[in-house]
């Protein structure tokens, strides 16, 4: 059976969902093919969601075991019920992906559940998960397929002694010991859900810092804090080898420059060293859509391949890998596709790391402007010095602006500190309209709130500070 649609988009992630449903509101017939059986793409399912119920609730549960007394509420008895947590987070999934499939339908937006291949520029063909093909026309066709783990060589994952992010997320016990290679995002939100719950944390990292890409002087705050959480870091080292045993995994470490191995065991080891574009089986080759050196689908600043009537939107194209990032593209491209004019700033994209205390960046960091040659001021301003953080007995961390040295304007701000992911949108918004640090500065805040310390770091960065 062939069906004729103006637009086709292979995944129902947040790129793809979100540009299904923008490209319906526009008027075109719309089409969204997905093999997972729920929508939402990785992020949902197994991903940003997930992972933030469980940071959520393993943060109050160690806010009831060991913070709650320092403000003078004494609570005994706590227990956990890991069934319950993991039953929570198995809900909220739940939930979220039944809301976007209403949207589908209130849209109007044909839901295709099946494995989508690209057979000619107006082709899509689905081998239907209930059945047979069902083959898709097409006047245009949307890559939105995001990405899968990336492994390492020799050591496979089973999901359940030796897991990626994925089985990570649904342990059935906490584990004595959790091995985690890689110090990126991902390892350290699932370290600090393990680590609240019980587990001693340990993460191997090729490089001589954790978080490569981010502020190094935040990167370094943030390694500081996760010791005082009871993490371990073995830096500028590598994983060679992985053993199961009858009840943990022996894994082989060497330094990343070379030297003598060490072995270390763990009850569970994740493997969180990153995440790779996902094109397996899509049918590009056929009608030679390309792919640049990282594997990643090429396309011009308006989200087009080489192929004029096919496009490419969120983790599979070149970018930050964020589901936020994936939605402004598909509602960008829906709005191109529809002959409007639609785009994208890629200097004011958030990213956040949900730990605590979070962190939160946008813009460029004070490294990447001293390897461009560009002069520039900094404001900092201390958690410590916030009269709600103080009242809230949260005062980690520091609030940092980067501003043009000439022209006041705000090129990036870097927050470690409580809340820091809805603190950063008042400086993504700076950036977006262009705004200065004075612009911040001078702009009247509610007090006592956190947000104050994104002021007062405007003021020091511009017409100085008031209160340090």
């Amino acid at each position: 059976m062939s069906q004729d649609y103006d637009l086709v988009i292979i995944g129902g992630g947040p790129g793809g969902y979100i540009a299904a449903i923008k490209a319906a509101q526009l008027g075109l017939k719309t089409a969204c093919v997905e093999k997972r059986g729920t929508l939402g793409g990785t992020c949902l399912n197994v991903g940003c969601i997930p992972s933030k119920a469980l940071l959520h609730a393993s943060e109050v549960y160690e806010d009831a075991s060991h913070n709650m007394a320092a403000l003078g509420v004494n609570v005994t008895g706590v227990a956990l019920d890991l069934d319950v947590m993991m039953a929570h987070k198995s809900k909220t999934v739940t939930d979220l992906t039944k809301g976007i499939e209403f949207l589908f339908k209130k849209n109007k937006v044909d839901y295709i559940l099946g494995t989508g291949k690209i057979t000619g520029v107006n082709a899509v063909e689905v081998t239907l998960n209930a059945g047979g093909a069902q083959t898709l026309a097409a006047k245009n066709i949307l890559i939105a397929t995001g990405s899968d783990v990336i492994g390492l060589p020799g050591i496979k994952i089973d999901e359940e002694r030796i897991v990626s992010s994925t089985g990570a997320l649904s342990l059935k016990q906490v584990p004595k010991h959790l091995a985690i290679i890689g110090g990126g995002v991902i390892g350290l939100e699932l370290g600090s859900v393990w680590g609240r719950l019980g587990a001693k944390v340990t993460v191997i990292e090729f490089l001589d810092r954790i978080t490569p890409g981010m502020d190094n002087e935040v990167s370094k705050q943030f390694q500081k804090v996760l010791t005082k959480q009871g993490f371990a870091f073995k830096l500028s080292s590598k994983v060679t080898g992985a053993t199961l045993g009858k009840s943990d995994v022996s894994l082989t470490i060497e330094p990343a420059a070379g030297g003598a191995a060490e072995t270390l065991n763990a009850d569970v080891v994740l493997v969180a060293i990153g995440r790779k574009p996902y094109t397996t089986g899509l049918g590009l080759d056929a009608v030679q859509v390309k792919l640049d050196a990282k594997g990643r689908v090429e396309t011009d600043k308006h989200f087009r391949t080489n192929v004029p009537n096919i496009y490419a939107i969120g983790d599979v194209i070149a970018g930050p890998m964020l589901a936020h990032k994936a939605e402004d593209e598909g509602v960008a491209v829906a709005e191109i596709i529809a002959g409007q004019h639609g785009h994208m700033n890629y200097d004011a994209i958030p990213s956040v790391v949900y730990t605590w205390p979070e962190i939160a960046s946008v813009g460029k960091t004070e490294e990447e402007l001293k390897a461009s040659g560009q002069t520039y001021k900094i404001g900092k301003f201390p958690f410590s010095a916030n009269s709600r953080a103080k009242a809230n007995h949260d005062t980690e961390g520091f609030v940092k602006i980067l501003s043009d040295a000439k022209t006041d304007r705000v090129l990036g701000c870097h927050i470690i500190g409580p809340d820091a992911g809805t603190l950063i949108a008042e400086v993504v918004l700076a950036i977006e309209f262009g705004a200065s640090a004075e612009d911040i500065a001078r702009t009247c805040h509610a007090h006592p709130t956190l947000n104050e310390s994104v002021r007062d770091a405007a003021l020091a960065a511009s017409v100085g500070a008031i209160r340090m």
